[in-house]
């Protein structure tokens, strides 16, 4: 069977999410299901979230009401902690160069056009403000979005707030070429999700046991606060938006 933590690992981080990998797997052994010694690591995550092998992996909530909600069962959502936002929630930080102006019709780097922080939430967010994006440029990661306004290829990005504080923490000279011009409203955050809907009770214990104990250091790496049930109607009644190559 296949499991995957994707989703916020970096190279600073990959120790820790090997941890909780090992004590989710020790968790589930005990309970009779069987776990891979390790965790899958790919460029492209949708064969994995598509696998019917698919034990355990994060998906994003816009992949995951868009297109796998037919064929995988929720296990349930990381809390990451962030401030004034209800547990399991997430939201977006839009950012612009520090020393850039905006035009009328800026130019957004994206990066997946299936991303609820990072296009979705710049989406709402564009019409919300009255703004008219330009065409949009494709990243293929929220860093290299980030990246992308700071070098001035791109005007402004939306990048969930798991993933800025991670950039403020570990790559701080990128944070310091880079304003935060708005804040998107909270929507549910990464789910977890399995191919296997009879584990997926057990799935959750297991992994809500080994986040609680996680030691203080892998807790800050993972940024992890807990584990929470956000129903699927939540990220079902959220619509999906344009593809930005038509928006």
């Amino acid at each position: 069977m296949i499991a995957s933590l994707p989703m916020y690992e970096r190279a600073e981080t990959r120790g820790a999410h090997d941890r909780l990998w090992s004590a989710i797997r020790e968790n589930l052994i005990a309970v009779d299901i069987p776990a891979p010694e390790k965790l899958t690591r790919t460029e492209d995550p949708w064969p994995v979230w598509e696998s019917p092998d698919l034990l355990l992996a994060q998906t994003c909530g816009l992949p995951y009401r868009a297109r796998l909600t037919d064929d995988v069962t929720l296990v349930g959502t990381p809390d990451y902690g962030l401030p004034d936002t209800p547990p399991g929630y997430y939201h977006s930080i839009i950012v612009a160069h520090s020393d850039a102006y905006l035009g009328d019709t800026p130019v957004p780097a994206v990066n997946d056009a299936l991303s609820q922080s990072g296009w979705a939430a710049l989406y709402d967010w564009s019409r919300a403000v009255d703004m008219r994006l330009g065409a949009a440029l494709h990243s293929g990661a929220h860093v290299q979005s980030a990246r992308m306004v700071a070098e001035g290829r791109a005007d402004l990005a939306a990048i969930d707030a798991v993933t800025w504080r991670n950039i403020d923490r570990y790559d701080p000279s990128l944070a310091r070429n880079l304003s935060v011009i708005g804040d998107t409203p909270p929507t549910p955050g990464l789910p977890l999700i399995t191919a296997r809907p009879d584990f997926a009770a057990r799935l959750f214990d297991a992994i809500a046991d080994a986040i609680s104990g996680l030691s203080a250091a892998d807790r800050t790496a993972t940024g992890l606060a807990g584990l929470v049930r956000i129903p699927s109607s939540a990220y079902l009644s959220m619509p999906v938006p344009p593809n930005p190559a038509n928006s």
